[in-house]
């Protein structure tokens, strides 16, 4: 059946459905004898670009209201532009040809800014991004096995993502901190490149970011943020065919829409000519919050409540037509947050969003530098080279070019004397006090730039500790500030990163590095394991971090009993940068994780045991109680102590583990406020009592339903008493007997003796008295 057909077939405004044979489609018909077709709506996905389903007009609209905004975000920083621009010109990278106060005047600039610009650069650098990585992770909550080597899973992919994969990362960040010191702000913005399929964190010069007047430095507190970006109009054809922008007729500009003053300014100091045909095409990216009409924020109920939603609108600059409309929340969370992709790296905060640099801390000294030096300069020319009056009639042979040094040229001077003919004028050596202001202002710049070097080895090693860290702290009091909100700021950053790697990895991400084959899963990326960066907050120069650890392993030696030596002596190296320490100190017994037979056997030669958190508890006690039964350590009584000890620890963990398990069911995963610690401590008691009955009970298992072994052992050496004392008791006994017999005997021999002696001799027979007997 045709639709034309069908069409005939039904009254003006009536619905059609058409079915069978024909798309899923509703047709209404109009009046005017026309006909509205209205196709099947495909689910739209949440990261889509609206602009290519919002209306046309309100697309107007919204170019039309968000480049106003831009226009007041712009003029309130205009006075900050022009300071931030004619600061450049204190660096003295550029020589300026002068013509006054004479032709060929000294054009020098004093370096005290670039001075201070560069070394804190150094400085930064070096701290910020070491050579194994800038990474280092850090677990949250109780340390586990499976935690320990999930951080190291974190840190070495991440290091190796900003060392190796992430090529801009390195120089970026080097460029970043010369802007930092420069101006006071930088910024990176950290997102996830969909053409080159991984993370980035992209440099984002002050110039090309704006805040609007009631902003805030901190990115997450400002209302909207406008990122300009410079694209190439390949680049914008390669994001039209991702679907990231609408296709529409953009060609180059010849002249910008806006002026950019700090760039024009960059090229001239940097010797550098725009070419005569404009090469890109400039967008704003706003970050805002906005009503948009058929996306509105809706309740429970589902009536609009309002309020204005983040989203990311790209509008491109010279026609103001909008090519790109994003939501800029997670589709998970119910509040909306808008999300955040710009770090605000700060060197000092100063009275407005944007922080405070170099060029306004010492810009002043430096431009009364730079104009105390020139006249210096300038003096000690024209005291080489003095000028002066000569009568008007005097003649000198080409008297139109300049004496030479060491030149002697003929004059005719009529017969008068030639110092009456010529009158120089009384230029004076340079001046000694302006010299001495010269160096006053260098000397105040350097002190409140902190950029004078510190005689770290000059003082006296024998001073008292807490004077050598009162000095060292005086002299670098503000790079140490300083250096604390780099650290905060690329902890920030870190974390934006991680969150990033959790969300676009897939579950395992196999990678290569010299030497190995690492894998990393994108679970690891969770809230259990802190990114942080590898620099110490509290630490920013080499020569203070090996005051410090001189300064802490002469405390140590001063009291050896009460410090780790080896800790103190690999800090002392760590600190001088010192390769293969461990071939220079005698190796430690680092304590890890290991399974019940490495520690039955450990056990016997003495080293000491630890159990750690998540381990199999229940193995462990098992194969140490077996161990218990060994001749070996029945033997070694302080080898069973240490292995009893080592039970009672695990037993402890075991309960602390099911304590925690239990409150996390029950409260959730912060009970601290639900619970106080003495009620936690009361329900490990109960179960650890509860696990020393389970030990007993196997351990009556194990040993055949007998006696503890140190009761069999008493009742054998009672038993061996016993019989002893049984034997003592015979001997005494048949000592006795024997002792009665032989007194028996004895009485019986003496009687004899009486009767013999008391009998009257027998005489006549000799052998009467035998016979007798």
């Amino acid at each position: 059946m045709s639709i034309d057909k069908v069409l005939n077939e039904v009254e003006s405004g009536d619905a059609l459905e058409i079915g069978a044979g024909m798309p899923d489609v509703e047709i209404i018909l109009e009046d005017d004898g026309g006909a509205t077709v209205g196709l099947p709506e495909e689910e739209l996905l949440f990261e889509a670009n609206l602009a290519e389903i919002v209306d046309e007009g309100e697309l107007s609209h919204i170019a039309s209201e968000l480049s106003t905004l831009f226009d007041a975000d712009k003029t309130s920083r205009g006075e900050w532009e022009q300071q931030y621009s004619k600061g450049l010109d204190l660096l003295g990278f550029k020589y300026e040809e002068r013509s006054r106060p004479f032709k060929g005047a000294a054009g020098v600039a004093h370096p005290l800014l670039s001075q201070a610009i560069v070394q804190f650069q150094s400085q930064a650098y070096k701290e910020l991004m070491p050579a194994e990585g800038p990474v280092r992770t850090q677990v949250l909550g109780k340390e586990t096995n499976d935690k320990m080597q999930q951080a190291e899973r974190v840190r070495d992919f991440m290091n190796y993502q900003l060392t190796t994969v992430m090529e801009e990362y390195t120089p970026e960040m080097d460029q970043a901190l010369f802007y930092l010191g420069y101006g006071g702000s930088v910024f990176k913005k950290v997102y996830y490149d969909y053409h080159l399929e991984r993370m980035v964190s992209k440099l984002v010069l002050p110039d090309d970011l704006y805040i609007p007047y009631s902003g805030s430095s901190v990115m997450s507190q400002c209302s909207r943020i406008t990122h300009r970006i410079a694209m190439s109009e390949n680049d914008y054809r390669r994001r039209v065919y991702s679907g990231e922008y609408l296709d529409l007729d953009l060609k180059p500009s010849a002249q910008p829409a806006i002026p950019d003053q700090i760039g024009d300014r960059v090229d001239k100091i940097s010797g550098i000519l725009p070419s005569s045909e404009t090469e890109e095409l400039f967008f704003l990216e706003f970050q805002v919050d906005w009503d948009l009409p058929g996306f509105e924020d809706e309740d429970e109920s589902g009536e609009p409540t309002g309020i204005k939603l983040p989203y990311v609108i790209t509008i491109e600059e010279s026609q103001n037509r909008v090519v790109s409309v994003r939501r800029n929340w997670d589709p998970e969370d119910a509040k909306k947050r808008r999300k955040q992709y710009f770090v605000h790296y700060v060197l000092i905060e100063g009275l407005g969003a944007y922080g405070l640099g170099f060029v306004h801390l010492i810009g002043g000294l430096s431009r009364s530098a730079t104009s105390a030096l020139r006249q210096l300069i300038d003096a000690g020319t024209l005291a080489n080279l003095p000028a002066g009056f000569k009568a008007k009639g005097a003649r000198i042979m080409n008297d139109d070019v300049p004496l030479q040094p060491g030149e002697w040229r003929d004059m005719d001077a009529g017969g008068a004397e030639l110092t009456s003919q010529m009158l120089p004028l009384p230029y004076k050596e340079p001046s000694q006090t302006l010299f001495q202001l010269l160096g006053f202002c260098v000397e105040a710049g350097q002190r409140l730039a902190n950029t004078a070097d510190m005689a770290v080895g000059d003082g006296n090693q024998y001073a008292a500790v807490g004077t050598t860290i009162a000095l060292l702290e005086r002299g670098s009091m503000v790079m140490s500030s300083i250096h604390k909100r780099l650290h905060y700021a690329q902890k920030q950053e870190f974390k934006m990163l991680a969150a990033g790697f959790g969300q676009f990895l897939p579950d395992e991400y196999p990678y290569d590095v010299p030497g190995a084959s690492r894998t990393v899963k994108k679970k690891d990326f969770d809230n259990l394991v802190a990114v942080l960066p590898v620099a110490d907050p509290n630490i920013f120069s080499s020569a203070q971090r090996v005051t410090l650890a001189q300064t802490q392993l002469q405390m140590a030696q001063s009291a050896p009993q009460m410090h780790d030596m080896y800790q103190a002596y690999h800090r002392m190296y760590s600190a001088l940068n010192v390769r293969d320490i461990d071939a220079i100190l005698k190796p430690q017994n680092v304590q890890h994780p290991k399974d019940p037979a490495m520690e039955n056997s450990e056990v016997l030669e003495g080293a000491p045991l630890k159990a750690f958190a998540g381990q199999q508890h229940d193995a462990h006690t098992v194969a140490h109680l077996m161990q218990g039964f060994s001749p070996m350590l029945q033997a070694n009584p302080a080898a069973a102590i240490r292995l009893q000890q080592h039970i009672l620890e695990h037993m402890r963990l075991k309960a602390e583990e099911q304590t925690e398990a239990e409150l996390f069911m029950q409260y959730g995963k912060d009970p601290k406020d639900l619970i106080s610690a003495l009620q936690k401590e009361g329900m490990i008691a109960l179960k650890i009592a509860q696990y020393m009955q389970d030990i007993k009970g196997l351990q009556s298992k194990l040993q055949g339903d007998q006696s503890d072994p140190l009761v069999s052992l008493k009742e054998k050496e009672l038993g061996i008493t016993e019989a002893s004392n049984k034997a003592d008791e015979a001997l005494e006994k048949q000592k006795l007997t024997m002792d009665g017999q032989e007194e028996q005997a004895k009485i019986i021999s003496q009687e004899k003796i009486a009767m013999l002696r008391a009998q009257p001799p027998f005489r006549g027979n000799p052998n009467a008295t035998q016979n007798r007997q």
